[in-house]
């Protein structure tokens, strides 16, 4: 009888599964405009550090004195003063905060929304820019730097300049203890060990005289959580021609 693979551990929601809370300082996210309200005018009073993720964190302070957290571009510091605005015919100035329509073709940005008013979701990590790409319509093209594209509503809002904390990942390890203990502070298990080379009883592609999963790797979205594993309802698997 084999044990439960490592998917279903993690399901449980145990500790060590869990991301740690104390290692976040909270949601960094824009701040909502009024109907009455579409201009802000805020200043960086502290960078404070985040072991949850990779890029530092500011602590900001508006005019009518709210404190809020920000997601810093490269080059800003404590004092630095910036806005976030509606209006036509802002300043392009590097930590100001702008909708997609207002921003010139050519424009390195960060921290883009999904959609309007839903406080940044793409171009997050440290170090991480995109650059918008073409205007049609209502609609902007925004070109990442893993070369993919994609089109964003124009009142999305996004922050100029590229994320800071670029070259985190540049310095190497060296032990793999430092890298334990750094994706530990993650919730992240390491090292991961591939199934082909579990046994049968650890994992559906365990076992075998030879390192192979021995059955097609895909899986519907309805298996059992003990043989969810693999390639979990692809739509499509083989090489691209």
């Amino acid at each position: 009888m084999g044990k439960r693979i490592l998917a279903q551990r993690k399901g449980r929601g145990n500790l060590w599964a869990r991301s740690p809370s104390h290692r976040h300082v909270g949601r960094v996210k824009y701040r909502s405009f009024t109907p009455d309200i579409n201009f802000y005018k805020f200043k960086v009073i502290d960078l404070i550090h985040s072991p949850g993720r990779g890029a530092p964190v500011a602590e900001i302070q508006y005019e009518d004195g709210v404190r809020s957290l920000y997601l810093p571009p490269e080059g800003i510091f404590v004092g630095n003063e910036f806005i976030q605005s509606k209006r036509e015919n802002e300043k392009i100035q590097v930590g100001n905060i702008l909708p997609l329509k207002n921003v010139p073709l050519g424009t390195v940005i960060c921290n883009i929304e999904s959609f309007p008013q839903d406080g940044g979701k793409f171009a997050r990590a440290s170090g991480v820019g995109a650059i918008i790409k073409d205007k049609i319509g209502n609609k902007v093209n925004v070109l990442f730097r893993s070369k993919k594209t994609r089109w964003f509503h124009e009142d999305c809002l996004c922050t100029i300049g590229v994320v800071a904390g670029g070259g985190r990942t540049d310095k190497p390890f060296l032990k793999a203890g430092n890298k334990f203990h750094y994706l530990r502070s993650k919730a992240k298990k390491w090292p991961i060990v591939r199934g082909v080379a579990m046994n049968a009883c650890s994992h559906p592609f365990g076992g075998g005289a030879k390192q192979s999963p021995h059955k097609p790797t895909t899986i519907s979205r309805n298996a059992p959580p003990g043989r969810k594993v693999g390639q979990i309802a692809a739509r499509r698997t083989g090489y691209r021609k």
